[in-house]
């Protein structure tokens, strides 16, 4: 065993010499590709709207109005979103989702 262990290890550096077409490393990664143009008509504007009860803020997206986050001065933050774009706003809790189970009818008697 002992008279095998310096053989492999010759073995191996000669292998490693032999293998001198390497290319090295670039130090600098090349530059991603190219992006999408920014659209400056997608970013939402946000209205921050403040008074003695609470802080609202209203965002848009071409003028039009689809979530307002509301901070209470004592209280939770919470989110009134209008999710058919009809102008109806329901409370939403985007930190946690809403587990919807399923409600099918397996066996009725």
């Amino acid at each position: 065993m002992r008279r095998l262990l310096p053989v492999l290890l010759l073995a191996s550096l000669s292998a490693w010499a032999q293998q001198g077409n390497l290319q090295p490393v670039p130090a600098v990664p090349p530059p991603p590709p190219e992006m999408e143009a920014f659209d400056a008509a997608m970013e939402p504007q946000v209205t921050i709207i403040k008074n003695d009860k609470e802080t609202r803020e209203e965002f848009r997206v071409n003028g039009k109005l689809y979530m307002i986050k509301v901070t209470p001065t004592v209280g939770k933050p919470y989110y009134l979103i209008d999710r058919q774009g009809d102008g109806k706003f329901i409370e939403a809790d985007l930190g946690n989702p809403v587990v919807k189970p399923p409600m099918w009818v397996i066996k009725s008697w």
